[in-house]
């Protein structure tokens, strides 16, 4: 069986729409990203400001000790909160990313399974065996590629929670630690 030219014109349409449809989400997350960078940046130059003003107007050295005790909890907090922003915005991405990979690639695998089809009704008599040989490794293939996808997605759900618990961790950390101090 030969493809037609439709149909080589049609997917050649669906995988450049595909890719300006990748390039669209990944440029959004580049967007993204540099707009948490400058909000960041302003922040952390604002407060530079504010405290290279107070530690200007400081009296003694106590007060300049409570000072600087007083900027690690908020950096740390603030720290915190720009990496949990980061990986959101890697990690919705690269789900983007992963949504249309999987469509395409359910795509490709409808599109093979019907080709096996009608390579299989149009065969020649006497080559059951051989039919009933790929489509049974076509089948063996699609479960193994569904059970890789699964275990991918539990990988991720697995690091995402971790990565959720030692964020909490270290926020419940830095505010002990700052309680204690004072």
């Amino acid at each position: 069986m030969s493809l037609t030219p439709d149909q080589i014109l049609s997917a050649h349409k669906a995988n450049i729409e595909t890719l300006f449809g990748l390039t669209s989400k990944a440029f959004a997350g580049v967007e993204k990203l540099v707009e948490l960078n400058v909000t960041a940046s302003r922040a952390a130059l604002n407060e530079a400001a504010q405290h290279t003003q107070a530690v200007l107007s400081v009296k003694d050295a106590q007060e300049l000790l409570t000072l600087q005790a007083g900027l690690f909890q908020p950096l740390a907090e603030k720290t915190a909160s720009y990496s949990r922003h980061l990986y959101d915005i890697a990690s919705s991405t690269a789900a983007e990313f992963n949504k249309a990979l999987e469509a395409q690639s359910a795509e490709a695998r409808k599109n093979f399974n019907s080709l096996v089809e009608t390579s299989a009704k149009n065969a020649p008599a006497g080559s059951e065996s051989a039919v009933a040989v790929l489509k049974s490794a076509v089948s063996a293939a699609n479960s193994a590629f569904d059970s890789v996808q699964k275990a991918v997605k539990q990988a991720s759900d697995v690091a995402e929670a971790n990565f959720n618990a030692a964020t909490q961790t270290a926020a419940e950390a830095v505010k002990t630690a700052s309680s204690g101090k004072r």
